[in-house]
């Protein structure tokens, strides 16, 4: 059976006193559920290595926003996986839809971001999603499969053991109008299925975690279906309580 795992991504927030802050608030409630769901914590990079001090000896694990796909070399300003290695992290997010959006972030790319984790021990949380658009247009599992076979078709399936996958609907992500538990079960049912014609082992045991405007409100009845495995939560994660509600759902 799959655990629940629920992610904070902090995105582009957060400062050294109210990181601290917010982590001496939702570690002890959150302390009661080890065993019983996985949670991990993405800062921005410049606070990564004090957010692993501070997580030390909790049931809390730390993660990172983005990596760089080369191992090492001249590129100004990027962080490598294995920097991030050596930092503490155990998570990173790649291919959120700010990224691809914004930045220009494109489907190769995030596959070459996918080895790179997979390569140096990194859990990777692989972001997928449609816009409004391409949801109105009846694009969304094409949109998804897209993004999804994108990285099956360069590293192949092993490298998706143990790996997590975020579906993220765009037209959600900071609305506050997430996805219907019925809208966001049929794409986890959908991509789990497609990972599954390849193989079933595999397909069983990735979590797939919903993401775009998961709050306490509505995080348990997300989390009642069956192909829903956690939470990758962004604006509610920088709210100790709101935080410590969506995990505590999560743990039921």
């Amino acid at each position: 059976m799959r655990r629940k795992l629920v992610v904070a991504n902090w995105k582009m927030h957060g400062s050294r006193a109210r990181n601290r802050q917010l982590l001496d608030a939702v570690k002890p409630p959150l302390q009661s559920l080890a065993g019983r769901v996985d949670i991990a914590v993405c800062p921005a990079h410049l606070h990564l290595g004090e957010t692993v001090a501070a997580l030390a000896g909790s049931n809390i694990r730390p993660g990172a926003q983005n990596l760089y796909g080369l191992a090492e070399g001249a590129m100004t300003g990027e962080t490598s996986a294995s920097m991030l290695v050596d930092c503490g992290a155990e998570f990173v997010i790649l291919g959120h839809s700010e990224r691809r959006g914004h930045l220009g972030e494109t489907d190769a790319e995030v596959a070459d971001k996918f080895a790179a984790a997979r390569e140096s021990g990194l859990i990777p949380i692989l972001c997928v999603g449609e816009t409004r658009a391409e949801r109105d247009a009846g694009e969304t599992e094409a949109v998804v499969s897209r993004q999804l076979d994108a990285v099956t078709e360069k590293t192949g399936m092993e490298a998706m053991r143990g790996a997590v996958i975020a579906y993220e609907p765009v037209w959600a992500i900071g609305s506050g109008t997430p996805a219907t538990p019925e809208q966001a079960q049929a794409v986890h049912a959908m991509l789990r299925e497609r990972l599954a014609r390849r193989s079933e082992e595999i397909a069983g045991g990735v979590r797939i975690l919903y993401g775009g405007s998961m709050n306490a409100a509505n995080a348990a009845e997300l989390f009642a279906q069956p192909d829903i495995d956690g939470g990758l939560v962004g604006g509610a994660s920088l709210k100790a309580e709101e935080f410590i509600t969506i995990c505590t759902s999560a743990g039921s």
